[in-house]
């Protein structure tokens, strides 16, 4: 069966460009993000990679992890790391995995026949700290991922995790949030007092909860 939004991500024991990984083990009570390119040595990959890079500071203050899968060996990846640095100008700071058996690729659904029956299409997993999966997103191979759009889902997801809230299209950062709509009226405004602004009944705003 395919996974889903809310299962437990699966564990797996694997070697890295950092060394051997225990998927679990490694994410610890944190967030993390596992996500896939379908071969070393191609251009879009290699601008992807180099992307996170520079933008791992920002995963670091949210307290997400980052690691890379692809189905070649450690040993490809390490040649390819030199390549990423130099075209990049950057240092790549976080494990890509090995996976010449599609071990994790099997596990995480990421090789799509009807898009390639030997490589990995381009997919991300955001996994909260509970381990289970909180987001799935899927690009092909031609499309490289805009990865400031996947921090502001773990911004999203974060909020929504410690408050009943949730954001409405285009949210940013600093953006009104709605009240989710588990929560009550009366709970609402014991929950926001003096701040809930209702268009519909079923459509509350607040400004964003501090975190």
């Amino acid at each position: 069966m395919a996974l889903r939004l809310g299962d437990i991500a699966p564990d797996f024991t694997v070697e890295t460009t950092e060394g051997s990984m225990s998927f679990h083990q490694w994410l610890g009570n944190g967030w993390g993000i596992l996500f896939s390119h379908p071969k070393d040595y191609t251009p879009v990959c290699t601008t992807e990679l180099g992307a996170v890079a520079k933008i791992k500071p920002e995963f670091d203050k949210r307290n997400v992890k980052v690691v890379a899968v692809s189905v070649d060996s450690v040993e490809s990846h390490r040649g390819w790391v030199s390549d990423i640095n130099e075209t990049q100008c950057t240092t790549m700071n976080f494990p890509i995995i090995g996976d010449p058996n599609r071990t994790v690729a099997g596990l995480y659904d990421m090789i799509h026949p009807n898009a390639d029956d030997t490589l990995t299409v381009r997919s991300v997993f955001i996994i909260g700290p509970d381990k289970k999966v909180k987001l799935m997103l899927t690009y092909p191979a031609s499309t490289g991922r805009n990865f400031a759009e996947i921090l502001r889902c773990v911004d999203s997801l974060q909020l929504s995790a410690k408050h009943r809230v949730a954001t409405p299209a285009d949210w940013k950062q600093g953006d009104d949030c709605i009240v989710s709509n588990a929560v009550k009226d009366d709970e609402a405004d014991k929950l926001f007092p003096g701040a809930v602004r209702r268009v519909k009944p079923y459509l509350r705003y607040v400004p964003q909860p501090k975190s």
